[in-house]
């Protein structure tokens, strides 16, 4: 789908203005297509990431306490954001397999708008899933 590269494209190149603009031109009927939806979920997470701060403070926070969910969680929205894909989804799947309670299954949750954002044929996706199936009906 033409549009959602030309936004991707843009957005990479960061302009998160002009991906909005395209995202915000595409026709009515295809709003929700697969490739527009990941789109948007991409720059979703990429602003949510922005505005956590300085990874080291999750980083000096998880070293004195492995078992701070709320740090791990944040210090995998700036991994994501920053492209280390592998990196985010192990600290998500940490979550689940420690506390799948913690704020109401909430990592899990954030792990499937990260493949939706990755694209469900991705590398980081498919292995990913394969972690958390594996967690969660061991």
């Amino acid at each position: 789908f033409r549009v959602a590269g030309l936004g991707e494209i843009l957005f990479d190149a960061g302009d998160t203005e002009g991906a909005e603009a395209v995202l915000a031109r595409a026709p009515e009927d295809k709003k929700d297509a697969p490739a527009l939806a990941a789109l948007h979920a991409k720059m979703t997470l990429a602003a949510e990431a922005a505005a956590l701060g300085n990874p080291a403070e999750f980083e000096r926070r998880l070293a004195a306490n492995p078992a701070d969910h709320q740090a791990r969680f944040d210090l995998a929205m700036i991994q994501n954001a920053r492209g280390d894909r592998n990196a985010a989804a192990d600290n998500l799947l940490a979550i689940v397999k420690a506390d799948r309670s913690w704020n109401d299954d909430g990592a899990r949750a954030q792990l499937l708008k990260l493949f939706e954002a990755w694209g469900m044929t991705d590398e980081a996706t498919l292995a990913a899933r394969r972690k958390l199936s594996s967690l969660l009906f061991s």
